[in-house]
């Protein structure tokens, strides 16, 4: 099973963190990346950028209207992402709490659906898994 990890932190989050060296922090979360590899579950993990170069894109208009950071009206921020492929659930919770992350900071554990999650004689679902089929050949 393959779970996302969303780190969200809010203003308490930041407060807290302003006066922490920033290299403490890359290397608390370094030490948290190598255990994560080194017992062999993540598939991906990345930072995001800062809010002021992100965009919003709001469906509510036709067209769709975007809007640049930062948000005003978010009260958390998505920071970053682990990807990983554990066993159960609770093995999932177990590598979350591990996360060197402070007060104000959430972390957001949901599962990945699998191609298997979906009827397999939906013709898009077919096309999906013949996608993916190519996409590891070409990374071979």
């Amino acid at each position: 099973m393959k779970y996302m990890l969303i780190m969200r932190s809010t203003e308490e989050a930041q407060e807290a963190f302003k006066d922490v060296d920033f290299n403490e922090v890359i290397e608390a979360m370094g030490r948290y990346n190598e255990s994560l590899i080194k017992a062999g579950v993540l598939l991906a993990g990345e930072g995001l950028a800062g809010v002021e170069e992100g965009f919003v894109v709001d469906f509510d208009a036709t067209p769709p209207v975007v809007t640049d950071g930062p948000y005003a009206e978010a009260k958390e921020l998505f920071n970053g992402f682990w990807i990983i492929e554990v066993s159960s659930k609770e093995e999932a919770a177990e590598w979350a709490k591990r996360c060197p992350l402070g007060p104000g900071s959430k972390l957001e554990v949901r599962r990945i659906n699998e191609l298997e999650d979906f009827p397999q004689d939906n013709e898009w679902i077919q096309k999906e898994a013949q996608w993916r089929e190519e996409l590891e050949g070409k990374a071979r």
